[in-house]
């Protein structure tokens, strides 16, 4: 949603080379200070890591479909890259130091750990697991790992500066002590099941690869209709493709709470929804967790909500049915709405003159960061950190996975972060992994 469409709806309605030091040549990128990239998943989404990757030394190339291959190699200018159709194999390719993974969402965990596994730096494309246990095994990988490789979530949003400014307000007292945290997207997207065969997947497309640990499923081309980076909204509301809305626009509208909060694993996650689909996850759902205190705030209520559910607005003449996705902050003092690139402050009660706050001068604003994806490229060149790395984006999409585990358990859970485990539902539990084919491992 832009500005002014947000501002209406308030309610007025290298193995065995010499090693050089990575330097720069006259203000240029000096050939030893080039990272050896591999791209995993060259169209669609792919693409949009294009531009940022062609500074460096593109060395490998991977992709299912193969007519895909040779569109990333000649876009991108690398035909001396290997191509590989199995990730797998690329990522046994010694050259390779750090890789982008633009696969189908049911592989992110697994090309991830795979690839921290074998030293190699990973920028991986939302969401970052499709289970709990997932989100955890990646995580703890990742935390064995921080002090020698970078990670990002492709939570690429997350450069707006406008996420800077939500958090100095939060964080800065302008809505007084936080008490409660929403944040909702509404696409709604609806599938009764999963597609029916239909013919054979075309020679070049290899259709047994691209399912990966997923359970067996027969091939159909309309799991592949939305076109160039729209693809994933004809698979990701299957549970054994996706996580629906929770993985998907969740993880960019929760990142804007996230960062806000400073918020670590939740202790309870209950869940309501439209009823449940075996094969489908739901469009409509609200889920809603308990999150502990830290060292500035009290004990918060997070929620999240899609399709059609909605928080309750803060004020009357506020209408949040017409903002997309976006987040609300409530306070013992006030209100925060925000979307992506705006954000709207109420102030309430007996104080709404806001002579309580005290907005910070403009040198000490948090600083831009910058493009986000060379954030990532930066950091493999030297100081690792990352806005969303695999620990402050881990433990974001296991919270809102255990949301589906509470749906589909239909009842509030108690969870125990430290060892990842429902401590009162049995039945709970046994949803927390997923169940992979023959022959793949997660922590391969």
């Amino acid at each position: 949603m832009k500005r002014r469409q947000f501002l209406k709806s308030l309610a007025f309605t290298a193995p065995t080379a010499l090693i050089l030091p990575r330097v720069r040549l006259f203000g240029a990128e000096a050939p030893s200070n080039k990272l050896n990239v591999a791209l995993i998943g060259t169209w669609g989404r792919g693409e949009a890591h294009f531009s940022g990757l062609m500074s460096e030394n593109i060395v490998a190339l991977c992709d299912v479909n193969e007519k895909h291959l040779a569109f990333g190699a000649e876009k991108m200018n690398c035909p001396k890259a290997k191509q590989h159709v199995d990730w797998r194999k690329l990522l046994d390719q010694k050259d390779v130091e750090a890789v982008v993974c633009c696969t189908a969402d049911h592989t992110h965990a697994f090309v991830a750990n795979w690839a921290m596994n074998r030293g190699k730096h990973i920028y991986c494309e939302k969401p970052l697991a499709n289970s709990v246990q997932e989100a955890r095994v990646v995580r703890a990988t990742y935390l064995k790992n921080k002090n020698k490789l970078a990670t990002q979530i492709g939570t690429q949003r997350h450069e707006f500066e406008n996420f800077n400014r939500v958090r100095e307000l939060v964080r800065d007292g302008a809505i007084g002590q936080l008490q409660e945290v929403s944040a909702w997207g509404d696409r709604q997207l609806r599938r009764s099941g999963y597609l029916p065969a239909e013919g054979s997947p075309p020679p070049d497309f290899h259709w047994d690869l691209w399912l990966g640990p997923s359970p067996e499923h027969p091939w159909n081309p309309g799991y592949f209709a939305g076109g160039p980076g729209m693809n994933c909204l004809s698979w990701n509301m299957f549970w054994d493709f996706g996580s629906g809305q929770v993985g998907d626009m969740g993880s960019h509208t929760m990142d804007l709470a996230w960062n806000a909060i400073d918020a670590d694993l939740p202790t309870s996650a209950e869940a309501k929804g439209e009823p449940f689909n075996p094969e489908v996850t739901p469009v409509t759902l609200q889920t809603h967790f308990e999150i502990p205190a830290n060292d500035w705030r009290q004990a918060i209520r997070v929620s999240w909500y899609q399709g059609g559910a909605l928080p309750e607005s803060p004020v009357k003449y506020l209408d949040v049915k017409k903002i997309d996705h976006g987040a609300l902050f409530e306070g013992s003092k006030g209100a925060l709405v925000a979307d992506f690139t705006s954000r709207a402050l109420f102030p309430m009660g007996n104080q709404a003159d806001l002579t309580y706050y005290k907005s910070r001068p403009k040198s000490d604003l948090i600083p831009p960061l910058g493009n986000f994806q060379k954030q990532w490229i930066n950091a493999c060149k030297g100081s690792l950190k990352t806005s969303c790395d695999f620990d402050y984006g881990g433990k974001m999409i296991e919270m809102m996975l255990l949301g589906l585990v509470a749906y589909r358990a239909g009842k509030k859970i108690k969870y125990d972060g430290a060892s990842g485990q429902v401590t009162d539902c049995s039945e709970a539990n046994d949803l927390l992994a997923r169940k992979y084919r023959e022959g793949w491992a997660l922590d391969g």
